[in-house]
């Protein structure tokens, strides 16, 4: 199975050095070939880099470490998504960090399955930091992903790859269910960016039952 890592900012890449660390096979898409390629030949062997086209279409799993305004811009010149898995670990928040820019009645995750209808959008990773991808960024703390899709063959591959890079895969039900987890990824900047907590944090749901 090879994965898709569109984007080469600290989301993305994070995510291609910490998916090759797992030993995943790896291609990085970006609109400019020559900045995917360059990061490829940093990280090394299992990884190769190229255009967002070619990397959509070669690809099984594309994670869009974009923001939400430039994934919808280039799923709208992607091609033909049938049967991809994107995964959307964005956050609509606004230009200066402090407010969601979507909200209550739809979410990120579910306008970009508006404009990408032939593929299965899931929800995840949108409340971790760049800097937690890594595993020996979080020795001894295992620390949650809230997954959420339609599909569960979608989404049971998706709590797997959360499990190979160390983290806790959480089911978090449907995609409409995105409305909910954008707030709690905006709460988590508020924390690590305006309330002084730094980006060492991520938010978890625990049972006090046991």
């Amino acid at each position: 199975m090879k994965i898709a890592v569109i984007g080469t900012g600290n989301m993305g890449s994070g995510f291609a050095r910490a998916l090759v660390a797992a030993g995943k096979e790896v291609i990085i898409g970006h609109r400019d070939p020559a900045k995917a390629a360059a990061l490829a030949a940093d990280i090394g062997s299992n990884v190769e880099g190229g255009g967002i086209p070619v990397a959509l279409k070669v690809s099984d799993i594309a994670i869009f470490a974009l923001p939400y305004d430039a994934t919808i811009a280039h799923l709208k010149e992607a091609g033909d998504l049938t049967g991809k898995i994107l995964v959307d670990i964005s956050n609509p928040i606004a230009p200066d960090y402090k407010d969601l820019v979507l909200g209550l009645t739809t979410s990120a995750a579910e306008e970009i399955q508006k404009a990408a209808p032939t593929a299965t959008v899931v929800k995840a990773f949108n409340t971790i930091f760049a800097g937690l991808l890594a595993q020996e960024a979080r020795p001894g703390k295992t620390l949650q992903v809230f997954v959420a899709g339609d599909e569960p063959s979608a989404t049971g591959k998706v709590r797997d790859l959360a499990a190979a890079l160390g983290f806790a895969p959480t089911d978090a039900g449907p995609l409409t269910n995105s409305r909910f987890l954008e707030p709690i990824g905006e709460m988590n900047i508020q924390f690590g960016y305006f309330l002084g907590r730094g980006t060492g944090i991520a938010p978890a749901w625990v049972s006090v039952a046991d």
